[in-house]
């Protein structure tokens, strides 16, 4: 069930919102290993999107080619209808600012506090807020949409995990992005914080209407988040469809994904 075939069975009076993320026909290798081999996706305005592959099947080199952090081999990557693999540094990190990436391990700076956390993509992106000077009233509003106004003094050492993984996701919200990658949103994180992150997820999504494209070993993040989902398999976007359309599904490579 590819891509193809996923729009191709949809109501003919059901109009797709706008894409604002497509790859088509990626390919990168490592020497003789071929980690991507023609893999494609498209990621629609307002949708969240879930990539499923084991480990070491390209998530995260597709992840690097896509924010440009890494160079494919060939193919296209379109983010909001501008080829990024064309694109020089300055456009790029002008675009990279309508891109919010929450990473794995949260990523906070240790030796800054949550509020300093917040303010350095301020000040790196500060062209697209007019070079504001005053960024007190933005960090609250971050903070407050993730229920952590509080801990605007503390240190990333005194705060917990989930606490940790929701500064990050403050810290991609002030930049008011228009998708979000999310990577291993709730790796590491115990059954009732994981429920808490995902639940803000989906709260983020309705209330911004951002397009989130989200790398997840977590069977239940996928059930509870995903608009649609991709499986990659040997490098290509092996199935593309809903959770209850996967799950139900008898081929084994699928079935694998979805044992208990």
């Amino acid at each position: 069930m590819k891509e193809t075939q996923d729009i191709a069975n949809q109501p003919k009076n059901l109009e797709r919102p706008p894409i604002v993320l497509q790859i088509k026909d990626l390919y990168k290798s490592f020497g003789e290993n071929n980690v991507l081999n023609g893999f494609n996706m498209t990621l629609y305005k307002g949708e969240n999107l879930v990539i499923m592959g084991k480990s070491g099947s390209g998530k995260s080199v597709m992840i690097k080619c896509l924010v440009g952090l890494m160079e494919a081999d060939s193919g296209s990557i379109t983010v909001m209808d501008k080829d990024i693999t064309t694109l020089n540094q300055e456009t790029l990190d002008i675009l990279r600012a309508d891109i919010g990436f929450l990473f794995q391990g949260s990523a906070l700076y240790d030796s800054m506090t949550v509020r300093e956390n917040l303010e350095f993509p301020l000040r790196r992106h500060s062209e697209k807020f007019d070079h504001k000077t005053d960024t007190n009233t933005m960090v609250i509003e971050a903070l407050k949409n993730v229920g952590l106004e509080s801990a605007i003094d503390l240190m990333p050492s005194e705060l917990s995990g989930g606490m940790k993984r929701r500064v990050a996701l403050a810290r991609t919200l002030i930049l008011q992005p228009k998708i979000i990658l999310y990577d291993e949103p709730t790796s590491g994180l115990d059954p009732i914080t994981s429920k808490e992150i995902i639940l803000l997820m989906k709260d983020i999504q309705t209330k911004y209407n951002t397009s989130s494209l989200i790398i997840t070993h977590d069977v239940d993040c996928a059930r509870y988040i995903s608009d649609r989902m991709i499986l990659l398999i040997d490098g290509v976007d092996y199935t593309v469809g809903t959770f209850k359309e996967l799950s139900a599904s008898n081929d084994p490579k699928i079935r694998a994904f979805f044992k208990q």
